[in-house]
């Protein structure tokens, strides 16, 4: 489909997104290397993304380590687990952005991925890292939009959208190792976000929302940058 109505105003933040998921990745390697922790080709071991800020049931609880519901989705376990997160990112992204604003689409990112991930944890998911959470945050968002607004546009992005959630469903029973609860959690975190901060058609960006993306920013920034310290001073 020719998302014709998407535009390039957030594109500074989906490279900024994809960005900082591959120096996180690369972090995480070289972390591994450090420790001798270095699993198959291109993948950090587990000591490493513990250190780096893993969730689940695990780091929480034995921990305490509640911060990791916003480290987590910028670490992943292989090469491919990071490009195939990339590669969804890059094409939900922009047509949340052009339908939220850039703001908006950071907050539903960043807070749909940490409702994903308390979920996940309240399932019982003991270990789990990656981008999937806070990418399936933007299907719920493009959901509730396309669903809210209706008429031929909203059905055929709602249309659309619904694909990636049976591919996603699909995807998960196939594959061993896969957090649905998160995915899932990820998506339901989206549409109730979505919901709540609203899309552009029916209220513009306002100052509100600048301000909660910055909080989000800086939370993130914080979290990832205080991980990296931590991680290479204690492992």
């Amino acid at each position: 489909m020719n998302w014709t109505r998407s535009n390039l105003d957030g594109d500074w933040l989906v490279k900024t997104l994809i960005t900082a998921n591959v120096l996180f990745f690369a972090v995480s390697l070289v972390l591994s290397t450090r420790l001798g922790d270095i699993g198959s080709f291109l993948s950090p071991g587990q000591a490493s993304l513990m250190l780096l800020g893993a969730t689940g049931t695990y780091p929480i609880d034995h921990f305490g380590r509640l911060w990791t519901v916003i480290s987590a989705s910028y670490l992943h376990g292989g090469i491919l687990h990071l490009i195939f997160n990339l590669m969804a990112l890059k094409q939900l992204a922009p047509l949340t952005t052009s339908e939220y604003g850039a703001s908006r689409m950071f907050t539903i990112y960043t807070l749909g991925g940490v409702i994903g991930y308390i979920i996940s944890y309240l399932a019982g998911v003991p270990f789990t890292i990656g981008a999937s959470a806070a990418v399936c945050s933007l299907i719920g968002a493009l959901l509730f939009y396309g669903k809210s607004r209706g008429g031929a546009y909203g059905s055929s992005v709602y249309s659309e959208v619904k694909g990636w959630v049976i591919s996603l469903f699909v995807f998960g029973l196939i594959f061993p190792g896969i957090n649905n609860w998160g995915h899932g959690g990820g998506i339901l975190g989206g549409i109730v976000i979505g919901a709540l901060i609203g899309y552009t058609e029916r209220r513009k960006e306002g100052n509100f929302d600048h301000a909660l993306a910055l909080l989000c920013g800086m939370a993130t920034v914080g979290i990832l940058g205080w991980a990296t310290v931590r991680a290479f001073i204690y492992g």
